[in-house]
């Protein structure tokens, strides 16, 4: 689906980088509803005439960083994992976690802008957590016919795995005003690989 006016020259994609930055920090601040066309034109320095050059309404400005903030950080995550040797899965989901924090770091604003995409655009927040799970669901059943992992629903799996990365982000990010070191990415491996209960 396209939501943008893609640009054609160097200049004009520098330019668009100007408005979804401004965008991205400003629906992330002061959410969807607070944030103004005029707020965005103004953070990024241009005039309102060239916001839309770009984009029709601000609906379409938001649900393009949702789409393109999604697709870089599912980009991201599939190329670490291509340059890693191994089909563990276990390995494969610490390279996930660790790609998906780094991510949030940089890119603080998809957080709130995805959790804020459920109010504003309720099949496009469905849409972006789909993406991640028919990826995550394949690795799955990979990993089942391996023999590496139990052969639970797929998606269930996928889902349960996306939650774990979500609301450990949340905690440390959001809540906590701290970033999750190397031994909460080891403490979500070892629980991912062996669970909860003692035996």
């Amino acid at each position: 689906m396209e939501y943008v006016k893609q640009p054609k020259t160097r200049r004009g994609e520098a330019t668009l980088k100007k408005i979804c930055e401004a965008a991205e920090e400003l629906f992330s601040e002061n959410g969807y509803y607070n944030t103004e066309i005029h707020d965005i034109t103004q953070k990024s320095g241009v005039a309102i005439g060239t916001f839309y050059t770009y984009f029709p309404d601000k609906n379409s400005a938001f649900l393009y960083l949702l789409d393109g903030l999604g697709h870089k950080l599912r980009q991201t995550i599939r190329q670490a994992k291509g340059e890693l040797a191994t089909d563990s899965f276990i390995e494969l989901e610490r390279i996930s976690i660790r790609i998906f924090f780094d991510f949030v770091r940089e890119h603080f604003g998809i957080f709130r802008i995805v959790w804020q995409a459920q109010f504003v655009d309720e099949d496009s927040f469905k849409r972006y957590y789909e993406r991640f799970c028919n990826g995550y669901m394949n690795e799955i059943v990979k990993a089942q016919q391996a023999g590496q992992i139990k052969n639970f629903d797929p998606k269930i799996i996928a889902y349960a795995l996306m939650g774990i990365h979500s609301f450990v982000t949340l905690n440390c990010f959001v809540f906590e005003k701290t970033e999750p070191d190397e031994a909460v990415v080891e403490q979500l491996v070892d629980f991912i690989a062996y669970g909860l209960v003692k035996k």
